[in-house]
């Protein structure tokens, strides 16, 4: 990319103090199962009607197979891990109520995803006929963290700062290895089907909201988006909100999972803050080189190796997280978090990723309804129901 003087409309705006903790939300998707069969069916309606309490913090998605939980804004771990064991809890009910359950997988374990309903809406069938099969790639679930970031400039700064660490979030959230019955061979494929869209997977170097801008519009001119609202990017600029929106991870497995993602991913996203105001330069690695490390921590998970497309390391599971902690280290200080997440860490790493789970829970018998089942027991009960491997 060329160098280009900045303008004032490139120029992040040195806004609020260093010492003000940033806010967050957190969405998480959920696929809506058939206990009986272990298969989805799209009767999300039907739980969202039955649901109480939460109002438009629980709505529908893409298909009709598919719920998704909103948090309001947070300021503290205590705020996301109560909305996020509160909803979790509520949707269960709710589905339990219309004889369905909600299942936390970043993909369709039984069943077909080209079967799932489209929900209702002309935005949603204008998407169904422009991309054709490729429709099948929005029916995954997956966890999206958004991060109050006072101006767009800076934004597109700190999303600069935020690419070097997409492969260790996707190694930490891996939690789709199955797709209808078979072993797909990567512990995150909702990564791999996802990423098949032209405007997801990994955004590019932007260096300013003009180029910024101008990426978009190319997006468009190719057709590759229909509207802005698909610029899918794991990591995005809102809209309409002055967040960041990082949405590299599949569904937690568990609440207390998404709890780790969210505030790691925020610890995260406070250092880059801090290093763009510092004028510190983003690390200017290629989109391919990118790319590459993304697919490998898709395939391996936390139980193989997950590259730093910084150094070109390709490192332990340990060794990534500890990595990444470091590195989000100065954010969590400043919330109180750092013991919550390395103690969270600690609890993953020994039980092992959401993928690796459900591939033990598969070989014990050989079936893919008791995967199905253990989600099930996670998604409502959380990470108190998971052994140690």
């Amino acid at each position: 990319m060329e160098n280009r003087s900045l303008t004032a409309e490139d120029r992040p705006v040195p806004v609020g103090t260093a010492n003000r903790p940033l806010t967050f939300g957190v969405e998480e998707e959920f696929f809506v199962v058939d206990p009986r069969t272990r298969r989805i069916l799209s009767r999300a309606p039907e739980v969202l009607a039955r649901a109480q309490g939460l109002g438009t913090h629980l709505c529908g998605e893409f298909t009709g197979a598919q719920v998704e939980a909103n948090s309001p804004v947070c300021t503290t771990a205590e705020d996301a891990r109560s909305f996020l064991v509160t909803a979790r809890g509520e949707l269960h009910r709710a589905a339990a109520d219309a004889g369905l359950a909600v299942a936390a997988t970043g993909t369709v374990i039984l069943g077909d995803p080209a079967a799932a309903s489209l929900s209702e809406g002309r935005r949603y069938a204008a998407i169904a006929a422009h991309f054709g099969a490729l429709r099948d790639s929005h029916v995954v679930c997956g966890c999206h963290v958004h991060v109050g970031i006072p101006d767009r400039p800076t934004a597109v700064a700190v999303s600069d700062h935020l690419r070097r660490w997409l492969p260790f979030l996707v190694a930490l959230s891996a939690n789709s290895p199955f797709q209808s019955g078979r072993d797909t061979g990567h512990a995150s494929w909702r990564t791999i089907t996802w990423n098949r869209l032209p405007s997801s997977g990994p955004p590019p170097l932007l260096r300013t909201l003009t180029e910024h801008e101008r990426a978009v519009r190319g997006l468009a001119a190719t057709g590759a988006i229909l509207d802005r609202h698909m610029v899918y990017w794991d990591i995005r600029l809102s809209d309409h909100l002055p967040t960041l929106e990082i949405r590299v991870g599949d569904v937690a497995a568990t609440a207390e999972e998404a709890l780790l993602f969210a505030i790691l991913t925020r610890g995260l996203t406070t250092r880059a803050l801090t290093d763009v105001r510092a004028g510190a330069p983003a690390p200017a690695i290629s989109g391919p080189t990118l790319r590459a490390a993304v697919w490998r921590a898709a395939r391996e998970g936390l139980e193989g190796v997950v590259p730093d497309p910084l150094t070109g390391e390709t490192l332990t599971a340990s060794t990534a997280m500890e990595r990444v902690r470091r590195a989000a280290l100065p954010g969590l200080a400043l919330t109180g978090d750092t013991d919550l997440v390395s103690s969270l860490l600690d609890r993953v790493l020994t039980s092992g990723s959401g993928a690796h789970r459900q591939r033990a829970a598969y070989a014990k018998r050989g079936r893919m309804t008791d995967v199905v089942d253990h989600v099930l027991t996670q998604t409502r009960e959380g990470l108190t129901t998971v052994r140690c491997r």
